[in-house]
């Protein structure tokens, strides 16, 4: 169980609490539950309260024994029986399901509204009828009196169905485009829907006529809300006879009487999100507002903040247990979220032990562990030197490393470190013994990495608080002290270099300041050396010196930079005659190359003529290629140039293909003769 507290407010997450690893098999999580104390203590308030994939909405019956949730994937109704604490029921559906209602005091009647524009029917024992309404549907609502069902969509349409009668009704027309949500008043039936202009229209069932608009969009937008866009009604609920809250799809909420058009109280979420679900709160007199992000509970007197929730996932639902301070939450999740508020009411009669153990939970929120896992990344296993273990039952990948038992992460950490504890036990003594001395008379301690800094800030400290002091004004935060810089004077890989190029043209004057530093940095060690005390500031240059050192003009300035320079140049100068002295001393060793077989090696005479050739441009190369016939150039008959290449050959393709040319030029010599043999004894027998 999670704790969480908010405004002085504690909110349980029920469904929280220590989770195990997904990888593991029912087997080893049965052995965990058995070992562990905590997971043995975890609350599973409702046996397997999920989804395969995702729940869209959440309902309780009126007689509050049933919890029915619906979701994906595949489509389906779940039924969850409040006094077992387990599920009922589990019914797939063919398409997803919009939204749904409970119509009896049980689960023996249900409305369920698909994405498919189908219209089913469920009673006691499951599939009783399914209908089909001429636009797709976004939400309905029952009026009672009557056993109507409203259903508004993507149209300018109500459509009616009457369940008595079992056949539809003539449509309410309306002046809007398309509807989005709808409800009923429980007190005088009055019909209200919300459209995706930003307008709640206002019917009388009785007459089928239009009693009342209002303009929300307009009341919505206030000096302080930023919209882009015009703002649609995504939710609306009824509160008593006269009040009634609007949801806009900017994240505004809206709260009216019925009898004035302006809203009594504009509340906005500022995350630019649709509301998703309004609830009332009658005890406190609270509203409870969700987008899917967050869950507000606000006075809708005064609208201040009374406590907030952010899940984890995305919210698709909000339910309030009725009587109670049970709230649930349909989430883009498997894992429905229970969470209880004491604060808000009792818990309810199937759950009442909950009263008495929230009085001994914690109050700080536990995190997510797994105690009998470390994980530990590829670097940690090969300085452990485990690194041959990949791969095998003993590490289970995850993400960017991998779980390993916390024993076995033991054993080979002290196998690796042996002296690890001893280590410990003088790092101990030493932090002890810098304790006792804190009290002594201590000098100025300067780190190991930028010395001549650090005396630079510890300077530049003094003057300052010097100068606040005669202003009366705060000091400033040292930068010694900060932690964001704490590493540039702990790493030496931030040592400030000195005889680099860019140190010494962007701080031309660094050589006449460092060396008064420099003297009082060699006081300072001598003083720490000796361990003596040095209160009074090190002997110098006078302070009217230190200022007229320090106030250079401009042309000072330059001229030191031009110094600078002209050092830098004969220092290039100087490196670049070494470098010329070190090559001419190289004696140049002769190189032996190897030809690949079947090319013969002529002279570098080729190798001249290539470069030369590569030097001339494109024009020029292809004039030599037709010369020599490797390349043919003609006109087209679009307009356009074909070029048309010969491959140079090796010195083997030729003597192949001269010794086919002759293989061919004698065998037609040889059939030539045979065939002048064979007409010959053909002239010889018709003569005899």
């Amino acid at each position: 169980m999670q704790v969480s507290s908010l405004n002085e407010v504690k909110i349980y997450s029920l469904s929280a609490g220590r989770s195990l690893p997904e990888w593991l098999s029912d087997r080893k999580k049965r052995a965990l539950q058995k070992k562990d104390v905590d997971i043995r203590r975890r609350i599973e308030l409702i046996q397997d309260f999920e989804m395969p994939t995702v729940s869209t909405k959440i309902k309780v019956s009126r007689d509050g024994q049933y919890i029915m949730a619906v979701g994906t994937y595949k489509p389906r109704v779940r039924c969850f029986d409040t006094y077992q604490l387990s599920q009922k029921f589990e019914r797939c559906l063919d398409s997803e399901v919009v939204t749904f209602e409970i119509l009896s005091d049980d689960y023996s009647k249900i409305v369920f509204l698909q994405c498919g524009r189908f219209v089913e029917f469920h009673s006691q024992h499951g599939h009783y009828y399914k209908t089909r309404i001429p636009k797709f549907g976004r939400d309905f609502s029952y009026h009672y009196p009557s056993c109507d069902l409203y259903f508004v969509g993507a149209s300018s349409e109500v459509y009616r169905l009457n369940l008595e009668q079992g056949r539809f009704l003539n449509s309410l027309q309306t002046e809007a485009s398309e509807s989005n949500v709808c409800d009923i008043n429980p007190v005088h039936f009055l019909f209200a829907m919300g459209t995706a202009e930003g307008k709640v229209e206002c019917w009388d069932p009785r007459t089928r006529n239009r009693v009342g608009l209002l303009d929300c969009a307009l009341s919505s937008v206030t000096a302080d809300t930023e919209i882009e866009g015009l703002p649609s009604i995504s939710a609306l609920k009824f509160d008593g006879a006269l009040n009634m809250a609007v949801g806009t799809s900017t994240g505004q909420v809206l709260l009216y009487d019925l009898r004035s058009s302006n809203p009594l109280i504009v509340k906005d979420h500022h995350y630019g999100l649709p509301i998703k679900s309004i609830q009332f709160q009658h005890q406190l007199d609270l509203i409870i507002s969700a987008d899917s992000r967050i869950v507000k509970m606000w006075n809708k007197d005064t609208g201040k903040i009374f406590t907030s929730m952010e899940p984890e996932h995305d919210i698709n639902d909000v339910c309030l247990y009725p009587n109670s301070g049970m709230l649930m939450t349909a989430n883009e999740a498997p894992k429905m979220n229970i969470y209880y508020i004491p604060v808000l009411g009792p818990a309810p009669k199937w759950c009442s032990f909950l009263d008495n153990l929230t009085e001994e939970l914690e109050e700080n929120p536990e995190s997510t562990v797994y105690d009998d896992y470390k994980f530990v990344t590829r670097k940690d296993l090969e300085n452990l030197g485990l690194a041959h273990l990949i791969g095998s039952s003993l590490l289970r990948a995850y993400m960017h490393g991998f779980f390993m038992d916390i024993r076995l992460y033991h054993k080979a950490k002290m196998m690796a470190n042996p002296f690890a504890y001893e280590e410990y036990r003088r790092e101990k003594i030493r932090q002890k013994i810098e304790e006792t001395r804190a009290q002594r008379v201590q000098l100025k301690k300067l780190p190991k990495v930028n010395k001549e800094l650090a005396l630079k800030l510890i300077e530049e400290e003094g003057e300052e608080q010097q100068f606040s002091k005669k202003r009366k004004q705060k000091n400033l935060p040292s930068l010694l002290k900060d932690d964001r810089f704490k590493v540039m004077f702990e790493n030496p890989d931030f040592q400030v270099d000195e005889q680099s190029e860019e140190f010494r043209l962007l701080n031309p004057l660094v050589s006449k300041i460092s060396e008064k530093r420099k003297r009082k940095l060699k006081i300072l060690e001598e003083l720490e050396a000796q361990g003596q005390e040095e209160e009074e500031e090190p002997e110098g240059k006078a302070s009217d010196a230190e200022s007229s050192e320090s106030s250079d003009d401009e042309k000072g300035w330059v001229e030191e930079v031009r110094k600078q320079r002209k050092l830098l140049r004969q220092e290039e100068k100087l490196k670049r005659q070494e470098r010329l002295k070190e090559d001419q001393q190289t004696l140049l060793k002769p190189q032996f190359f190897e030809i690949k077989e079947g090319e013969e090696f002529r002279s570098f005479k080729d190798s001249a003529k290539k470069q030369k050739l590569m030097k001339k441009t494109l024009e020029d190369r292809l004039k030599l290629e037709e010369k020599l016939g490797t390349l043919n150039v003609s006109d087209t008959t679009v307009g356009s140039k074909q070029a048309t290449f010969k491959l140079k050959k090796s010195e083997q393709q030729r003597k192949q293909q001269e010794a086919e040319k002759r293989h061919r030029q004698e065998r037609k010599t040889l059939r030539r003769s045979a065939s002048h043999l064979k007409s010959r004894r053909g002239r010889g027998r018709l003569f005899h």
